[in-house]
């Protein structure tokens, strides 16, 4: 049940990540290395709205999301998009986008670790393990999220315009897309997920202004596995990685620190014989 319960928590909340990274990196070719610092920012932002304005956590979360929507769009706008066709500086950019909000924190929450307090209290047992309820809802609320996201993705205008753009770009350019329009887009709509899933995986872990780190290196591992800018590639990815990561932890002797490499030992050993991931698609290097 433990492993059961963690890697469905650990998965979703990969998979949020991984999902709304390749979304931006599908329409816009950005890899945003800042992404999961956004993730940081949210949940540092629950932790001020109620710990210490007392603010409802529904409505901590939803402001939380919001401002981060609102940094996000601004990093695009001013920092991003005047070098966007230019790959490598990209990257480099949002790295130092990702150091400045780590230092940021640093500076306002000094290092020590912080906590934020469960949305709902309580549990229930089965087969004699605790289920929090904590647990259940985050794990609801994601799942809820996902499917939103299906909807936008598949039954709208925007989501057949993003999954045009991501398909190929100029061809949608040709048929009256607005490119940057519809990256500015992409941009919150990503940046939003990414600040959804600290709000809501806040109560669930630690935070510390290094909390990016980690879950930036196995969202990689997500998308990379699935296949670059492949969206049900990510989501099967995350779930793969998050139920490896929990039974290595629960099965295997200190598994706490092995369950990083043994799942990126996986997406190595899936992409030797599989290198454009599991449902990425092969282009030819002219394309």
């Amino acid at each position: 049940m433990n492993i059961i319960i963690t890697g469905l928590i650990t998965g979703s909340m990969l998979a949020l990540l991984a999902i709304s990274f390749s979304l931006i990196f599908g329409v816009a070719r950005i890899v945003n290395i800042a992404h999961t610092a956004f993730y940081m920012v949210a949940a540092y932002c629950i932790f001020s709205l109620t710990g210490k304005f007392g603010l409802n956590p529904v409505a901590g979360m939803m402001i939380a999301v919001v401002v981060v929507t609102v940094f996000g769009l601004l990093a695009y706008k001013f920092v991003i998009d005047p070098i966007r066709e230019h790959e490598a500086a990209v990257l480099i950019a949002t790295i130092a986008l990702a150091m400045i909000f780590q230092e940021a924190v640093m500076l306002i929450y000094t290092g020590d670790y912080r906590t934020v307090s469960a949305l709902i209290e309580g549990y229930f047992i089965v087969t004699g393990v605790k289920v929090f309820y904590q647990q259940v809802l985050t794990f609801g609320v994601v799942l809820a999220v996902l499917g939103i996201l299906w909807v936008l993705l598949m039954k709208t205008k925007l989501g057949l315009a993003i999954r045009s753009t991501a398909e190929d770009r100029e061809v949608a350019n040709l048929m009256g897309m607005n490119d940057s329009r519809l990256a500015m887009i992409t941009m919150g709509i990503s940046v939003a997920l990414a600040g959804f899933t600290g709000a809501v995986i806040a109560p669930l872990t630690v935070l510390s202004p290094y909390m990016w780190m980690e879950p930036l290196i196995m969202m990689m591992a997500v998308v990379v596995l699935g296949g670059l800018g492949s969206i049900k590639g990510s989501f099967v990815a995350a779930y793969i990685l998050g139920f490896t990561e929990a039974l290595v932890v629960f099965m295997i002797p200190k598994g706490a620190f092995l369950k990083g490499s043994v799942a990126l030992t996986i997406m190595i050993l899936v992409l030797l014989l599989r290198p454009e991931g599991l449902f990425g698609i092969s282009f030819e290097e002219e394309r």
